[in-house]
């Protein structure tokens, strides 16, 4: 570990292009960020359609991967009732448990889920048989000449194929999927509503929440996010554009349009301005792996609920303070970015990402606020100014030891930004994307 890592965390890898970001294409920007259950398996989709996996490097020290596979999972569409478009763009991914050698996982676009089996093919020729020797004619054989073809292994593939694809349950855009902890069912959601799925049903799916009201003109709210509790397969939250939390159980009736809590936090009146609604949505609320705590994300700050105490978060982070430009970044619709937030396995740490691919990393016990940069240029100009230092996360010497840049907002580069990120359940190690790169940070 070289001495300016003051933090102990320090970049491990990096997968993606070489080229600068002017040269990325729209295609290649990874929109989906997902560790598997054991964190061997790491897997990212990206607004081509395509889903990449990485598989952990065994013979490596440390934590680190190695691509494994990848496939077109969704491509372009057409509705031609409605007349639109639908975008291969992965919205999200979601590992399901594993039972047997094969994996499988959800990937989504706007409207359509699929269900992937990726598993080892072997490949077998033929090694031997009656025309391997002469030219095979009848006439040549004897009875003790005569041979079974035999078979021997010669290549294994890894072969993904859809099992299921769940379509024409949604319409309007699909922002989550969540697979439930009984491993059968899942829950996909919209702006308006969610819906159960059966892992194994593929042409049915149950409504369990619709905040559609009967007069479009009337809508005030829209679903941001969903997931289910960890641990009770009855449970499961979603989390609006006005900034609530709403937690729901599936055993008090059929339509869970009722409540079981409201997680909230009014509003200073002083405060309140033109720009209050869109920065208090919530982008992406997480389940701590025990289920007893609640991370949410809006535009600004980090939240950290205790699922027994709704009336405010125990904690909350300011991630940047861009209040002086709230109306620049609605101008170039930076205000409605959505930043994605991530719990570490033990639940002691949080991490969510910001500008100018900077992110953070909160210790909840320590109140430790980690600032780190995922950026090749970064890395480069450290390496250049010492080849003994290996390039590490954290840049220190006045980089961003003491956040300089972070608060200066207007050195903040709005064209970079961490959006998409997961925590690998067993260790300190962090996956996060910065356009078409995928950095691996992990604690030493």
């Amino acid at each position: 570990m070289s001495g300016d890592d003051e933090s102990g965390w320090r970049f491990a890898q990096c997968f993606g292009d070489k080229g600068d970001v002017e040269d990325v294409t729209e295609a290649d920007i990874i929109s989906a960020v997902e560790f598997d259950e054991t964190g061997d398996y790491l897997a990212t989709g990206d607004k081509g359609g395509r889903v990449v996996l990485f598989e952990r490097n065994e013979g490596k020290k440390g934590c680190e991967y190695k691509f494994y596979t990848e496939f077109q999972s969704h491509e372009p569409e057409f509705d031609y009732l409605k007349s639109l478009e639908i975008e291969e763009k992965i919205n999200k991914i979601r590992w399901c448990k594993r039972q047997n050698a094969a994996h499988f996982l959800l990937s989504t676009n706007d409207k359509t889920i699929k269900l992937w089996k990726i598993f080892e093919k072997s490949i077998k020729v033929v090694a031997e048989n009656n025309c391997s020797e002469g030219d095979g004619a009848v006439g040549r054989f004897t009875r003790d000449s005569l041979k079974l073809p035999k078979l021997v292994h010669h290549d294994t593939m890894i072969a993904a194929i859809p099992r299921k694809i769940y379509s024409n349950a949604h319409a309007y855009h699909i922002n989550s999927i969540s697979v439930n902890s009984d491993g059968e069912t899942y829950l996909s959601a919209d702006d308006l509503r969610i819906n159960l799925w059966n892992l194994n049903v593929a042409d049915q799916s149950f409504n369990i929440v619709d905040i559609k009201p009967v007069n479009m003109e009337e809508l005030t709210e829209v679903i941001t996010a969903a997931e289910f509790h960890p641990l009770s397969c009855n449970t499961f939250m979603y989390s609006s554009s006005k900034g609530t939390i709403k937690l729901a159980d599936m055993r008090m009736a059929a339509l869970c349009d009722q409540h079981a809590k409201l997680f909230e936090e009014e509003e200073d009146p002083q405060n309140k301005s033109f720009f209050s609604e869109i920065i208090s949505s919530i982008s992406d609320v997480k389940f701590t792996r025990d289920g007893r705590y609640i991370v949410s994300r809006d535009y600004l700050t980090l939240k950290v609920w205790d699922i027994n105490m709704e009336s405010k978060p125990v904690q909350t982070i300011l991630i940047h303070d861009l209040r002086s430009k709230l109306c620049d970044l609605y101008e170039n619709d930076c205000i409605f970015d959505k930043f994605e937030c991530t719990v570490s396995g033990d639940g002691s740490h949080v991490l969510t990402g910001s500008y100018s691919n900077y992110f953070h990393i909160y210790d909840r016990n320590g109140k430790n606020d980690i600032v780190l940069q995922a950026d090749k240029s970064a890395f480069k100009a450290k390496k250049a100014g010492s080849a003994k230092n290996k390039p590490t996360a954290t840049v220190g010497k006045g980089k961003v030891s003491k956040k300089e840049e972070l608060l200066n907002v207007d050195a903040l580069d709005f064209g970079k930004k961490i959006l998409h990120a997961s925590w690998h359940p067993r260790e300190n190690t962090v996956a996060l994307a910065a356009t078409n790169n995928l950095f691996l940070f992990q604690q030493v």
